[in-house]
């Protein structure tokens, strides 16, 4: 990503600190270690970033491609990623990313035009910044982006209740009144994916890269199949609604 490293401050001795400075390094010391997630193809470029935002607090991991990412988006606080990713465009990344989660994300690219702001703002970024950018700058930014999602927690919907309809995440089970409905795992991810927006269309895109994680096949006849499957174990059609041309929907019911 091109990041610029920063300058090293020599260490010096710490002197003893007064009680009520001690209970303030204390309580930022209590607070939850931010987690990002770096989308990152560039070994030399994350070879300078994951180790300089450990050092700056964060628990940091790589994944190179945007597939990835969506597989592991909900495990991290924060997503770091360029617009030019080596299987999927960033804002599309970006979109896909805000149909299953609200995790924070910014943009760290070297495309500097107002389109590109405003095509990755719109999609659901929440901070754009152009590299090559310091360290410092980075933090800084990642810092001003989870104050403002902490003053909006997100919880994640383990339940998704319907109607007589209820996905359990946790238990990957499905139950329609009160029976419970036999589905292969795909079948429940991609029910999940369309149930967790209600009324949002996903691209047949969209649910190759998140429930078959591969965005680079053509979709066939695969997305059809099971939605069709889905529709005759669930006993009926309304539950999931094609779009033609575009994709599938939850309901309308």
């Amino acid at each position: 990503m091109n990041y610029q490293s920063t300058k090293t401050v020599a260490p010096h001795v710490p002197q003893p600190l007064p009680a009520e400075a001690s209970t303030r390094q204390q309580k930022r010391t209590d607070r939850k270690v931010v987690r990002v997630l770096a989308v990152e193809s560039e070994p030399q470029d994350a070879d300078l970033l994951i180790p300089g935002l450990r050092r700056h607090g964060y628990k940091a991991e790589q994944v190179r491609t945007g597939a990835e990412a969506l597989q592991q988006c909900r495990e991290a606080d924060l997503l770091l990623f360029d617009l030019d990713l080596p299987d999927l465009d960033g804002v599309e990344l970006c979109r896909s990313i805000r149909a299953v989660c609200d995790v924070a994300i910014i943009v760290v690219t070297a495309r500097d035009t107002e389109l590109d702001r405003v095509l990755s703002l719109r999609a659901g970024a929440d901070d754009y910044v152009v590299k090559p950018c310091s360290l410092t700058e980075l933090t800084a930014r990642i810092e001003a982006v989870m104050r403002r999602v902490r003053l909006q927690p997100f919880v994640p919907e383990d339940v998704i209740a319907v109607g007589s309809l209820h996905i359990d995440h946790r238990t990957r089970e499905i139950r329609l009144d009160g029976r419970h409905v036999e589905v292969t795992r795909k079948e429940f991810d991609l029910l999940y994916l369309l149930a967790s927006r209600p009324g949002s269309v996903f691209s047949r895109r969209q649910i190759m890269t998140q429930v078959w994680s591969d965005p680079r096949s053509k979709p066939g006849r695969t997305i059809d199949t099971h939605v069709s499957s889905l529709r005759s174990k669930l006993g009926s059609s309304r539950w999931i609604t094609t779009v033609r041309g575009v994709g599938f929907r939850f309901g309308p019911f």
